[in-house]
C-alpha cells in the first residue's frame, strides 16, 4: 500500500482504506456513519452537490472495519517535528516549482557580469608602461688636482620618472656611468630610490663623481686655459633605472650625450638638454679639436 504525504496539514487528517489503493474515506462524525449504509456513503459521493458540501467540513478519523490509521500523522493531521528532516513530500510533474523560470536570462546576466569584472581587472591590474626620460644635468661641480694634473667633476643628475599604473611603483636601483672618449672616468649606483604614486610623475636626482686624469691629462690644461672663455667637453652617460610593480621587474635604460663646462669650480647648466649623437669636428673650435 503507498503512502503520500498530504501537504495540506491544517486541521484534515486522512485514513487509508484497504478496499481501494490510495485515498482516504470521509464521514461527517459517528452519527452520521450510524444512521447510514456504506452504500448510501458511495451514492452520496458521487453527487457533485454533495462533494461541495463535504469540501466545506474539516476530515475527521474515520476508524471503520476496512481502514487503517495514516501512519504519517497517526490521525492527528499534523507531522512530528523529529520526522521533517525524514519524511519526502511527493510533487506533481506538472507542478510550476519544478519549472525553471528565466533561466537563459539569469545565465546572460551572470556572464556579462563575469566578463564585466574580468574586463575591470584587466585594465586596473594589466601592467602598463613606465617612462624614464632625460631632465639633463642640472649641476657641475668642479675641482683641479694640479699636482697630479687631474679635473675632477661632480654631475648632478636628474631624470623624470612617469607611472601609467594605477598603482604604485618602486625604483629599485639607479646605475649610472660617465665616459669620455669611449672610456669610463665615473660610476654611481644607488639602490631603494623611492616610490611613484599612481598616475604621477617624480623627479629623481643622483651625482655622478668622475676624474680625468693620466692619458687625460690635457683635460686639465684645456680646462685651466684662461684663453678660452667657454671650457666645453663632451661626455657620454648611461644609465639603468629598474623598476618593481606587482612582482614584475622592467629596466629602462638611458644613453645621451651632454655638454659640460670644465672651466669653473661650480657651474648651474642652464640649458643642459642631452644630444643625440657626439658632435662633429666641423662645430668644435681650435682648442676642442686639440683635445
Amino acid at each position: 500500500m503507498s503512502i503520500y504525504l498530504v501537504t495540506t496539514f491544517c486541521s484534515r487528517t486522512c485514513s487509508y482504506s484497504s478496499s481501494v489503493d490510495m485515498g482516504c474515506s470521509f464521514s461527517f462524525g459517528d452519527g452520521a456513519s450510524s444512521r447510514h449504509g456504506r452504500e448510501n456513503d458511495e451514492d452520496f459521493l458521487d453527487s457533485r452537490d454533495r462533494e461541495e458540501d463535504i469540501a466545506k467540513f474539516p476530515y475527521v478519523e474515520f476508524t471503520g472495519r476496512d481502514s487503517i490509521t495514516c501512519p504519517t500523522c497517526q490521525g492527528t493531521g499534523c507531522i512530528p517535528t523529529d520526522q521533517v528532516n525524514e519524511l519526502v513530500a511527493l510533487i506533481p510533474y506538472s507542478d510550476q516549482r519544478l519549472r525553471p523560470q528565466r533561466t537563459k536570462l539569469y545565465v546572460l546576466l551572470s556572464v556579462l557580469l563575469c566578463l564585466l569584472v574580468s574586463g575591470l581587472v584587466v585594465f586596473f591590474l594589466f601592467p602598463h608602461s613606465v617612462l624614464v626620460e632625460d631632465e639633463g644635468i642640472k649641476v657641475v661641480q668642479v675641482w683641479f688636482d694640479q699636482k697630479n694634473s687631474i679635473v675632477i667633476l661632480a654631475i648632478t643628475t636628474t631624470l623624470r620618472i612617469k607611472n601609467s599604473n594605477f598603482y604604485s611603483v618602486a625604483v629599485t636601483s639607479i646605475a649610472s656611468q660617465v665616459q669620455y672618449m669611449n672610456t669610463v672616468v665615473g660610476t654611481h649606483q644607488m639602490t631603494n630610490v623611492s616610490r611613484i604614486q599612481p598616475l604621477s610623475d617624480k623627479l629623481v636626482n643622483f651625482t655622478v663623481k668622475s676624474e680625468m686624469g693620466g692619458p687625460f691629462s690635457y683635460v686639465y690644461f684645456f680646462c685651466t686655459l684662461s684663453k678660452v672663455k667657454v671650457h666645453n667637453i663632451v661626455i657620454f652617460m648611461r644609465t639603468s633605472v629598474k623598476i618593481s610593480y606587482i612582482g614584475h621587474v622592467t629596466q629602462s635604460s638611458l644613453e645621451t650625450y651632454h655638454y659640460v663646462d670644465c672651466g669653473a669650480n661650480s657651474t648651474t647648466v642652464q640649458d643642459s638638454r642631452p644630444v643625440s649623437s657626439p658632435p662633429s669636428l666641423n662645430s668644435l673650435s681650435k682648442e676642442e679639436r686639440m683635445l
